[in-house]
């Protein structure tokens, strides 16, 4: 699955995988060998459990969806449906399907308590009401319940809800903080926000300066400066190439280059920012003028997963160097993969791109978490241009927690 998120062209990546699942995912995906891929989530999210009033709602829609306009279930059983399920999807699903079959065998047109709790106590076996505690917890590690529909919507509201829990959760964890008086004052766990939860772009500047902004930070990365052009053909007159595509962290960890990201305000407006930094938990943005600290969590909910990045020119004449071509391409080439392999360069004077080296490109390929096909295109060409130039700007994170 990791290979298949490397296949894309100039402009777009070719496949989108979207992952679904059950706690045992999130266990998964934290193992060690998995975190390549881990990292490549360009978003998350985290259906928690249901409220008593997103419940009522959640049942309602699953009856419209089926097309049943008649109230199998009377809003006085929302409450107890609620306790009985702890707001988890899952089993919302199970006891009301029992409910309904109950229902049915008794001849009734709507579900009534005693039905209710007779489908809990099959459901459940000899404990009627599940303890919430356990529950909770079950539901706290789920990432994707059924009813797709109502995960969406919830989805949508927490995203536009997003900066004002972040300031409400930070304004709680300060009080907490803060005791009324020296006897009241307790140890109090106070979760820690790492990074801001949600950036937006600069009130005093105007949005249509984001990407001249962006690149002028981005040119100042290299050492050059921004002329207010074409950022790219900018760069390219300073002897570097530029490469728009579409990825995730995991592909800028990899490049460690300093890229302009493409993000979302949640409203529906788009802007430009650098990224200069990238460690475990965090990133550093450079947000028009201003440098930020964002959790990668936030960063995942408002990165498009679009970026620009520059890479040094190498001296390959086109986008490619292909298999059976001879002279400085190659010769370079060579060059690029012993001084990954640690090794001295071919004495060979004219080498030329045979099975042998095409076997030493898969294993570069493979080694950087590329398609290993053998072919030396925009992508390997940018990965082995790095190799030894201390020159060039650096992500200067954590690379090897990957």
């Amino acid at each position: 699955m990791r290979l298949l998120t490397n296949l894309e062209t100039n402009q777009r990546k070719l496949l989108q995988i979207i992952l679904l699942g059950q706690p045992e995912l999130l266990r998964l995906l934290e193992r060690p060998e998995m975190r390549q891929l881990a990292q490549r989530i360009v978003a998350r999210y985290h259906l928690g459990p249901l409220t008593k009033s997103e419940v009522a709602a959640y049942v309602q829609h699953r009856l419209q969806v089926s097309g049943c306009g008649h109230p199998l279930f009377p809003d006085a059983l929302m409450g107890r449906l609620f306790d009985l399920s702890d707001g988890i999807p899952r089993v919302i699903n199970v006891l009301c399907d029992r409910a309904l079959l109950g229902a049915y065998v008794e001849g009734k047109d709507k579900v009534e308590r005693a039905t209710l709790d007779k489908a809990a106590s099959e459901v459940f076996g000899k404990r009627p009401s599940p303890g919430r505690r356990a529950t909770r917890a079950a539901a706290a590690a789920l990432i994707v319940a059924a009813g797709g529909a109502l995960a969406f919507m919830a989805y949508q509201r927490d995203q536009d809800e997003l900066p004002s829990k972040a300031a409400s959760a930070v304004a709680q964890a300060q009080a907490k903080q803060e005791p009324a008086s020296p006897a009241a004052a307790t140890p109090v766990a106070v979760p820690v926000v790492v990074g801001d939860p949600f950036v937006a772009w600069p009130a005093d500047l105007a949005r249509g300066e984001s990407r001249a902004l962006a690149f002028t930070a981005l040119l100042r990365a290299w050492g050059a400066t921004y002329g207010g052009g074409d950022g790219c053909r900018e760069a390219e007159t300073l002897g570097l190439r530029c490469r728009t595509a579409r990825g995730g962290l995991d592909d800028l960890r990899e490049m460690n280059r300093p890229a302009i990201l493409l993000l979302s305000d949640g409203q529906g407006a788009d802007f430009h920012a650098v990224l200069t930094r990238l460690d475990r938990k965090v990133a550093s943005l450079v947000i028009g003028n201003a440098t930020r600290t964002v959790a990668l969590a936030a960063l995942a909910t408002q990165w498009s997963g679009h970026y620009t990045v520059l890479w040094r020119n190498p001296p390959v004449p086109g986008d490619a160097v292909r298999r059976g071509q001879r002279g400085a391409s190659v010769a370079w080439l060579e060059r690029q993969l012993a001084l990954w392999q640690g090794k001295a360069p071919a004495a060979d004077a004219d080498p030329v791109f045979d099975d042998a080296l095409v076997q030493r490109v898969k294993q570069f390929q493979l080694a950087q978490g590329l398609v290993p096909d053998g072919l030396v295109g925009p992508q390997t060409l940018m990965r082995l241009s790095g190799e030894g130039d201390a020159a060039a700007p650096k992500l200067a994170g954590e690379r090897g927690e990957k």
